[in-house]
């Protein structure tokens, strides 16, 4: 009998795993709900608007089976009640993506109420989420934060956004440490320029399409393919941070 032992390291099964998305209504976070929900995985998911979420669903319900609820994060009350929700539908939940962001420029060209919106959902509200996550797992299982290159690919009309995700590179790291020793691994994926309704008003559809074609722009799916990887190492070993950037990079 051929001895396999050394050919291969263990992979887990992502079959019967239970996994709360946050912003897995559109783009990166519906498309990591999709995915996991084809291997097996029971997702719950969030997003602002009851028409994504209605769209999300039916997609997710045709590979597996999930739910969610319409929400913002932003609002004080946001996370509880996603995690409150969500408990009703996954009873052991093991895996959380914390994923739900919305866009932001420059300090100078930003109101003092949208810098406030959008520091009370990129960074708060993943503060809060991960937080409320840790208490969930019940100290075994995984968290996934959604970063940016843009925490380290700075320019000047990023300044709002770039900070918040540099905040986040450097809450992740301590938090594996933090998180480790008590059976919860914590990793952080770093995409490049994705394809999403985050590109708007910018890069309208028609150029997004042109950008994946020319392979100078990524797919949600290749982030939920990253996750994936994660998702699958053996619980000795954590990959603490991924970065997935477009083949064809211009000017990165």
């Amino acid at each position: 009998m051929t001895d396999l032992a050394d050919a291969h390291t263990h992979m887990p099964s992502l079959r019967g795993r239970q996994a709360i998305i946050s912003g897995g209504t559109t783009g990166i976070g519906r498309a990591i709900a999709v995915l996991l929900a084809s291997e097996g995985v029971k997702v719950f998911i969030c997003g602002r608007t009851p028409e994504h979420l209605e769209d999300a669903l039916q997609r997710i319900r045709e590979v597996g089976e999930g739910d969610g609820i319409a929400l913002d994060l932003a609002e004080p009350d946001g996370v509880q009640r996603f995690f409150d929700a969500a408990a009703r539908y996954v009873s052991s939940p093991d895996v959380v993506v914390v994923n739900s962001a919305v866009a932001a420029g420059s300090l100078s060209e930003m109101s003092a109420a949208q810098v406030r919106y959008a520091i009370a959902s990129d960074f708060t509200a993943y503060l809060m989420t991960a937080h409320a996550a840790e208490h969930a797992l019940r100290g075994e299982g995984d968290i996934v934060l959604i970063g940016s290159m843009s925490a380290h690919v700075l320019g000047p009309g990023s300044t709002v956004y770039a900070g918040m995700k540099a905040g986040i590179a450097g809450f992740s790291e301590a938090l594996r440490r933090e998180l480790g020793s008590k059976g919860i691994k914590v990793s952080l994926v770093e995409p490049g320029k994705t394809g999403a309704d985050m590109q708007y008003p910018d890069i309208p559809d028609e150029k997004q399409r042109e950008m994946i074609e020319a392979e100078t722009m990524l797919r949600a799916e290749d982030i939920a393919v990253g996750v994936h990887y994660l998702l699958t190492q053996p619980r000795r070993t954590v990959v603490q941070q991924l970065t997935i950037v477009p083949r064809a990079l211009e000017g990165e």
